[in-house]
């Protein structure tokens, strides 16, 4: 198997490997307790590799230590003239983008071990704008969670600045992890200056509940259609099934309940339900047809739950490489 395409999981644990027992011991004490456990668990289903892809995973790892102390060191605008001289200009930019998501998990590192209750009794009275800060370094689960218990005029206001969030001045962020630490009693963590965004802000909304999702959707289509808009464009909903490829339907339906997906397409659109029905087997349609002919006084709320729970199976299938995702059907799919 090529080395591009492990997951990163398998990658890290390659690169323990290699580094050999005692590198690896003093690699540990870095880590916390649940990612020394896990990594653990992919260096024991590690398969033998062939030696010259266990030399594309080093170099790899090398490429993105480089990236990282340039970028940590000479600000991105630095980093990208001295990596694309390096390694030519898409691998520059593909390492950046992979180097600055790693960054950006250290900051407010303490916020995301602590559940969203704390985390909203917090932060609940601060300016949105250092709300909006805050939770672009939370999980987008927290995030969604708090913009959904936020009052009507502030979580919209809160979508808006985290969308439109680019960078934030280290000290800034320095500042607000400090007071936030005081309040929450959690240890420090280390700075970054990429924050929010919007493809964060469409990973939140992708966790929010569809309730919530419209409720936002109809007040910023109102005070700003166009971010709307661009939000949308990003986002991955229940919907937008009907442009999957084939196999990527396939893939997800291996991994949902038959009964989520039965109470999922009770009210699905024509689209969706074709897509779905035409990339099952005979057996398995006709067993989904009659599980939703026998449903009956279904509420709203299950129904959207269960479309959530598809989605996010899609999601997470997207991020380990399984699927892929055509937005619209746009996107051009080349095998």
């Amino acid at each position: 198997m090529p080395a591009e395409e492990r997951r990163p999981a398998e990658k890290a644990a390659a690169v323990i490997s290699i580094l050999g027992s005692e590198r690896a011991s003093e690699v540990f004490r870095y880590l916390t307790e649940n990612e020394v456990e896990q990594l653990s668990m992919e260096i024991t289903r590690l398969p033998r590799l062939a030696e010259n892809e266990l030399e594309d995973i080093a170099k790899d790892f090398y490429n993105c230590c480089v990236t990282e102390k340039v970028i940590t060191e000479g600000g991105r605008d630095y980093a990208k003239e001295v990596l694309e001289k390096a390694f030519g200009q898409q691998q520059a930019r593909n390492l950046m983008d992979r180097v600055s998501k790693a960054l950006k998990t250290k900051a407010f590192s303490f916020i995301r071990k602590v559940d969203y209750k704390t985390l909203m009794a917090a932060i609940q009275n601060e300016h949105p704008q250092t709300l909006a800060l805050i939770l672009s370094y939370a999980t987008p689960e927290q995030a969604s969670k708090i913009i959904a218990n936020l009052s009507q005029d502030t979580r919209v206001d809160v979508v808006e600045r985290i969308a439109n969030m680019d960078r934030a001045l280290p000290m800034a962020i320095k500042i607000a992890e400090e007071v936030l630490e005081k309040k929450i009693g959690s240890s420090s963590s280390e700075e970054t200056m990429e924050v929010g965004g919007l493809n964060y802000i469409a990973d939140v909304m992708n966790h929010v509940d569809r309730s919530t999702e419209r409720d936002i959707f109809d007040e910023l289509n109102m005070k700003n259609p166009q971010l709307a808009e661009d939000v949308r464009k990003l986002m991955f909903v229940f919907e937008d099934i009907a442009y999957l490829d084939p196999l990527s339907v396939q893939r997800f339906l291996r991994e949902i309940d038959s009964k989520d997906l039965s109470v999922a397409l009770k009210v699905a659109n024509r689209d969706v339900t074709a897509t779905i029905f035409s990339n099952m087997s005979n057996r398995m349609r006709e067993s989904i047809q009659s599980d939703m002919e026998y449903l009956h006084n279904i509420r709203m709320s299950d129904v959207e739950d269960a479309q959530q729970r598809i989605v996010a199976v899609i999601r997470r299938l997207e991020e380990e490489g399984e699927i892929v995702i055509s937005k619209d059907g746009k996107d051009e799919i080349i095998v």
